[in-house]
């Protein structure tokens, strides 16, 4: 038989990755400088996924000698890798980017005897430095608006830089970004203070005379340097104009938050600063006090705030998270907004961070009542306050906290709805704000004894409810169209009836007034009519009323959605849209 001219080659003992072949082609030390790589050869490079592994170690082994003697190729890979990235061209870009960051990591970090001269020979060569760091930082921005489109283009295609998000699990990298974060939100917070410190002096002779009209006896402090504070049309245009460029990280923070849990845990476990440095979940929540406190001022102000708010829902919406929120192992001190009355109530001591969310809800409840209300914001903030409540009462769990000034808050809520009901009533996202403002009060009334620290806590709820009674009657009628109080219609995410929530509100302000009156009867002198019932009276009768007060079960109230995206892709892009333009003037200075 005739011998085949084939021969058989033997199998080696080992296979080398194909990237990782090319990684050596490029690092053989030669004396060439001028040796050129072809485009194909690089489009292969960046194609395959990198050995970040692989070529960390051939880095970390080249000499400063060998590294400039092949500058020709380390060149080459800087600036195909920079050409890569600004491409944008889906994965080839990602793998360029991996590359550039090992390969930057391990060549700057190198002893140099000129160090300025010597890198800038690795990396570009003297005769085109210019062009490739004006391309470097170009590419730059490229990330920093791929990062944006993280969350812009994430409804179109599976990206990259949004599986990085949910993929990372570096520990170390998480704990990293969560400290940056931190200085970020107090640098963007301190520009709200810089226009009006909210910070109220302690007493002194000097602002004790300014308050009683006796300034010009006041001592002069011509040592201590002042500052002008901007008139009040000035601060008005100044708030505006806030928050800065720099607030596109809180797109990241919404981002890290709803991708990757271990990023949610090591951002709330930081909450609590172990010195006198504020720490990175405390600064976020002081800066989103001062955002959602001037919400009203301009479109970007209440998308700040709005993405502020949904990243404290998605927070709040795991329960491991919501305890820790909880625990007065937590507890802290945050500084939150004062720049405008009404103001929160002092608190000097630290408390659960449960007690700060509420008071940013209380807040921005308060400060934003305006007839072209943003009713996407009060859905928001109706939303953390029954994540919390609702926890509180599957828990039960009693929470000491400033109560009263909740459900003053609710009810001035409903005023402001009733009385602006026809400028209200065609925003389609109304039925969700009844809906959820219905549940989060009905919740309060009907199982508030589970949850509120004393009984004195839940009469005066009750004691608000009667004094606002007349306004449900109204608040019933104004929204009694088939969209939101019409008999029948059901709120899909807790199966409950908004009218028949209202419908009980009703009633047990009926009842509670119906032994108002009879009180009111009974102690009136013969003759002398009716008499007004003194608050402490009030209080007595409430007590009493609530032995023969038979609450209906309400099954629902304590059911909620998970955030979704998916349900509020136009909001999502918007501020998508408004971060990345705002991370551009970032980088380019502006």
């Amino acid at each position: 038989m005739q011998a085949s001219p084939l021969t058989q080659q033997h199998r080696p003992s080992s296979f080398q990755p194909k990237i990782d072949s090319l990684y050596e082609e490029i690092f053989e030390t030669r004396d060439d400088a001028e040796l050129d790589f072809d485009d194909g050869f690089w489009r292969e490079v960046f194609l395959l996924r990198p050995d970040k592994s692989n070529l960390r170690r051939r880095l970390e082994n080249i000499s400063v000698d060998d590294l400039l003697r092949i500058q020709g190729a380390t060149q080459q890979l800087f600036r195909q890798a920079v050409a890569q990235i600004r491409s944008g061209s889906g994965l080839s870009d990602e793998n360029a980017l991996d590359t550039l960051t090992v390969f930057l990591s391990i060549v700057l970090t190198k002893r140099y005897t000129n160090p300025s001269s010597e890198i800038i020979t690795v990396l570009a060569g003297l005769d085109r430095v210019d062009a490739c760091f004006l391309d470097f930082v170009d590419a730059i921005e490229t990330v920093i608006r791929s990062g944006g489109s993280a969350n812009y283009n994430k409804f179109e295609f599976r990206n990259p830089y949004r599986a990085k998000f949910e993929d990372c699990v570096n520990e170390a990298a998480i704990q990293k970004i969560v400290q940056g974060l931190g200085t970020g939100y107090s640098s963007s917070r301190d520009h709200y203070v810089a226009i009006q410190e909210d910070i109220e002096e302690g007493w002194t002779l000097s602002n004790t005379l300014k308050y009683i009209g006796l300034g010009v006896l006041a001592p002069s402090r011509s040592s201590t340097p002042t500052r002008n504070a901007p008139s009040v049309d000035d601060s008005k245009d100044l708030f505006s104009a806030l928050p800065e460029n720099d607030a596109c990280i809180l797109l990241s923070t919404y981002d890290f938050s709803h991708a990757n849990k271990l990023f949610a845990s090591t951002f709330i476990a930081h909450s609590t600063a172990t010195s006198k440095k504020e720490s990175p979940f405390s600064a976020f929540l002081s800066l989103t006090s001062y955002i959602v406190h001037h919400a009203y001022r301009s479109p970007r102000s209440t998308l700040y705030g709005h993405i502020n708010l949904i990243t404290l829902r998605i927070l709040l919406e795991d329960q491991s998270l919501c305890t820790k929120i909880f625990s007065p192992d937590n507890s802290t001190s945050v500084r939150l907004c004062r720049q405008r009355p009404p103001f929160l109530p002092k608190t000097s001591s630290s408390r659960p961070l449960a007690a700060t969310i509420l008071d940013i809800s209380i807040d921005t409840i308060t400060h934003n009542l305006r007839r072209r209300l943003s009713i996407p914001l009060y859905i928001a903030t109706l939303n953390i306050i029954h994540r919390l409540l609702t926890h509180l009462l599957t828990t039960r769990t009693r929470f000491t906290y400033h109560w009263p000034l909740l459900w003053q808050t609710l009810l001035s809520l409903l005023r402001f709805l009733t009385t602006y009901a026809d400028s209200l009533k065609h925003d389609p996202d109304l039925p969700t704000l009844i809906n959820t403002f219905l549940t989060v009060l009905s919740l309060a009334v009907c199982n508030g004894d589970i949850f509120l620290p004393d009984t004195d806590s839940h009469d005066d709820l009750f004691y608000k409810l009667v004094e606002n009674g007349h306004l449900l009657p109204r608040f019933k009628s104004a929204f009694a169209h088939p969209s939101t109080l019409a008999p029948g219609v059901m709120d899909p995410r807790t199966g409950t009836s908004p009218a028949a929530l209202v419908g009980t509100l009703i009633s047990i302000s009926e009842h509670f007034t119906s032994l108002l009156e009879e009180e009111k009867r009974r102690t009136s002198t013969f003759g002398g009519g009716t008499r007004t019932l003194s608050p402490k009276e009030v209080s007595k009768v409430i007590r009493k009323g609530c032995d023969s007060l038979t609450l209906p079960a309400m099954e629902g109230l304590e059911r909620w959605t998970r955030w979704r995206e998916v349900d509020e892709k136009g909001f999502v892009k918007r501020v998508g849209r408004l971060a990345v333009e705002d991370a551009r003037r970032v980088v380019g200075g502006s």
